[in-house]
């Protein structure tokens, strides 16, 4: 599953979900948590299952309430009989989380005859200050992971401060954060998947953090609204130059399987070379 452009789509609106799985969005979140008032939650819960089964082979994804609240294991128990590509938690606070997680989705896709671990998990990490801490702890904890989100917004509000400065950049904190979320990542061995641009309106300024994020490693952006779909598909698909490249090196070394190093265009290409390549080949969907 590519994460160039998961979008969010509110589950208690049909119009709204229909539209964002309609569109050249890579996956679609059906949202149970925040777009979601309090009231609504539970129509919701009867929607977006529904919408699920509407549309087998579409990257859906279902973000359920946080682990603690009144509405999680009602959120699994709707959502999964249903069989999205996953769920999507919010508010993980580290790798116990994902355990406890792993085991309901076993207990359901059992008691559904689902395959065990088909459901997989997509995880936002970074939503209060102490989860920043548990970042290195999640290397080889839960197989079910598809990959990690930097979230921005819900951190800053847990540190005080506005998750961006006038100018665009992040504090310091928030710098720390994103920055342990590509590392955690390579260390996993998932892609990371970018924080929000709030502004639909402003597409220079997604244009731009898209860009930097995609510079940094990031895969894909969370998206908010279908405008924003084009911009960061774009930014985040390799150029046409870096996956010849790719192809190149990939093909110089399928064809030299036992080479340890050797030079291409007059450059030294060893195995790290290798391992780029094809994650720029994966990110260009080949």
């Amino acid at each position: 599953m590519r994460l160039r452009s998961p979008l969010f789509a509110p589950g208690d609106s049909e119009r709204k979900m229909q539209k964002a799985i309609a569109s050249a969005a890579d996956a679609v979140i059906l949202d149970l948590e925040d777009s979601v008032a309090a009231q609504s939650k539970p129509t919701a819960r009867v929607m977006v299952p529904d919408v699920v089964r509407a549309h087998p082979g579409r990257d859906l994804i279902v973000r359920v309430n946080p682990r603690g609240t009144a509405w999680y294991l009602a959120d699994l128990a709707a959502a999964v009989p249903a069989r999205p590509t996953a769920v999507m938690l919010p508010k993980c606070s580290g790798p116990e989380d994902l355990g406890i997680l792993d085991h309901h989705l076993e207990a359901l896709e059992t008691a559904y005859g689902i395959a065990v671990g088909s459901t997989g998990v997509v995880a936002i990490v970074t939503e209060t200050a102490a989860s920043v801490f548990t970042l290195g702890a999640y290397a080889g904890v839960a197989s079910r992971l598809l990959a990690i989100c930097f979230g921005a917004e819900d951190l800053s509000a847990d540190l005080g401060i506005s998750p961006r400065h006038p100018d665009g950049s992040y504090p310091a904190p928030v710098v720390l954060a994103r920055a342990q979320v590509l590392v955690a990542a390579g260390a996993i061995g998932v892609p990371a998947i970018d924080t929000p641009w709030p502004d639909p309106r402003d597409p220079d300024g997604l244009r731009r953090e898209a860009e930097a994020a995609a510079a940094d490693g990031f895969a894909g952006k969370i998206l908010i609204h279908p405008a924003q779909i084009d911009i960061a598909n774009a930014a985040f698909t390799p150029s046409v130059e870096r996956v010849r490249w790719a192809e190149r090196v990939d093909a110089a070394f399928a064809a030299n399987p036992d080479a340890g190093v050797f030079a291409l265009d007059g450059k030294m290409i060893d195995r790290p070379h290798y391992k780029l390549a094809k994650r720029i080949l994966a990110a260009a969907g080949r």
